[in-house]
């Protein structure tokens, strides 16, 4: 509508030169107020859209926050002056109007902007915070991409805002990036900075911006790792984050696909996270470490397995010991005919201080029982004496012994071995078998097969049963459940040989 429009609709018509032209607004508002002209009688219009100066006050920002509209009049309140300043830049075209009448009214209602059930108050209010939320997206989720430049690198980004917040916000972006070129192309105006002057253009189009560079790849990964799952609230995400802005953001793409792992990720994280052993863990932990090291291998050897476990009760030849419960020795009769050797004991297995106890131990019973192998004519053992492992969450995950640690407590089994001597030793995984030959051994291609030490104790390579408790599919954890008894049934044959 032009002002002519508006004067024909009768009354007062206002021309403003910009849908920010708070000076304008201002000075007309001025007149009009000391006149007494009521706010229906007032036709605010914007006639035409004129570029604001190259270094604007920002949005009809006031040096100085003027208290009065004109001295030798009325005063007006400076919260008045803040929300006029700020909710002039709303969308709404209303906005003009709104601002006269409760500039109209303060006049006679001095307290008027104290009244927060008056729903001319209850507006201004909410336009200011519209705009205000406005400002803060564009400083949120405005994205530079680079585009080659005659004078260097230079900055483009597409913005949508809601509202006329584009000159408010320039300086705020003037003093953040003050030395790099760019351009913030919204669909109202454009604001551009060449490191010395700020200028401001017409609006542009969504197509007049790039849409990546060569940074996008990294700004996702960069995203993608710093994304926190437990955290993750998705309305409230989108509530800060409105789906509107997603397309000009780089790093948008990957939020479905993070939203929709976030609950995994979230388990898997609690799960890493290192926690203090559970208390009765070091209940058990004084019983068994006396006050004091001791040297890394008793003096004398021990002449029976009863003596041997009590030496390696105190075992400090590597460090496992410091957060393991307690040293988990061999079981079983020191005649043995065969003796299984194991990785490690897992965290059932460190409670109790007995090996082969927790549910790799009741599967191993179970097909050693259903290959006819009695258990009482064995001897059960591990590669490693400690439980080493990973604190995640409440949970204790075993961790692979490394080979300095295997080498350490090979003294341990080397006694084991030498004295029960039994005919046959069965390497139940590749931890076992390289602390049995002293060398890394392929349990896929050696599985089934009986390796000949130096000292003529015979090997016999074969899994772990832990590995059948960690395969999901049910045919396929049967298929290894089969080979499995059949090696047993290999190793009850060995006995007999």
């Amino acid at each position: 509508m032009s002002a002519q429009q508006a004067l024909d609709l009768g009354g007062e018509a206002v021309a403003l030169s910009g849908e920010t032209d708070f000076s304008g607004w201002r000075a007309a508002a001025r007149r009009l107020v000391l006149a007494d002209v009521p706010p229906q009688d007032v036709r605010w219009v914007v006639e035409r859209d004129v570029l604001p100066p190259l270094t604007p006050p920002p949005c009809g920002e006031v040096s100085g926050r003027e208290q009065e509209m004109q001295p030798g009049t009325f005063n007006v309140p400076r919260a008045f002056i803040d929300l006029a300043e700020t909710a002039i830049c709303h969308s709404d075209p209303q906005r003009f109007a709104l601002l006269y009448r409760v500039l109209h009214r303060l006049r006679r209602e001095p307290d008027l902007l104290a009244i927060t059930s008056d729903a001319d108050v209850r507006s201004l209010h909410a336009m200011a915070k519209a705009v205000r939320r406005d400002i803060h997206k564009m400083r949120a989720f405005v994205r530079f991409r680079e585009v080659a430049g005659d004078g260097g690198p230079h900055y483009v980004a597409w913005f949508e805002s809601a509202h006329f917040i584009v000159e408010r916000n320039a300086l705020f972006f003037v003093r953040r990036f003050a030395g790099m070129r760019w351009t913030i192309l919204t669909p109202h105006i454009s604001a551009d900075w060449d490191g010395e002057r700020l200028a401001f253009g017409p609006g542009a189009a969504r197509a007049d911006a790039p849409t990546d560079d060569g940074l996008e790849a990294l700004w996702s990964t960069y995203y993608a790792s710093i994304f926190n799952p437990a955290r993750l609230k998705v309305k409230a995400m989108q509530a800060e984050m409105p789906k509107k802005y997603w397309r000009n953001l780089p790093e948008a793409s990957l939020i479905p696909g993070l939203i929709r792992g976030a609950d995994r990720s979230a388990t898997e994280m609690i799960e890493r996270m290192p926690t203090m052993p559970a208390p009765h863990h070091a209940k058990i932990q004084e019983r068994h470490w006396p006050r004091g090291d001791i040297a890394d291998a008793p003096e004398e050897r021990a002449e029976t397995l009863a003596e041997l476990e009590r030496q390696a009760d105190g075992c400090r030849r590597c460090p496992l010991w410091r957060d393991a419960t307690q040293t988990v020795f061999g079981e079983g009769p020191e005649d043995a005919r065969v003796v299984f050797v194991g990785e490690q004991p897992g965290d059932q297995e460190d409670i109790a201080g007995k090996p082969f106890v927790g549910p790799a131990g009741r599967m191993f019973d179970a097909v050693l029982a259903e290959a006819g192998v009695d258990r009482a004519i064995t001897y059960v053992t591990n590669a490693v004496k400690h439980f080493k492992f990973e604190p995640r969450g409440k949970r204790r995950i075993h961790s692979k012994p490394n080979a300095g640690e295997v080498k350490a407590c090979r003294w341990w089994l080397g006694q084991e071995l030498d004295l029960i001597k039994p005919d046959l030793v069965v390497a139940l995984g590749a931890t076992a078998a390289q602390a049995l030959l002293e060398r890394p051994v392929p349990v896929t291609r050696e599985r089934g097969h009986v390796l000949m030490r130096d000292d003529g104790l015979r090997v016999f390579v074969t899994i772990h049963p832990s590995y059948l408790l960690r395969i999901r599919e049910q045919a396929d954890k049967d298929a290894e459940r089969a080979r499995f008894l059949d090696d047993m049934r290999k190793v009850k044959a060995l006995m007999a040989a």
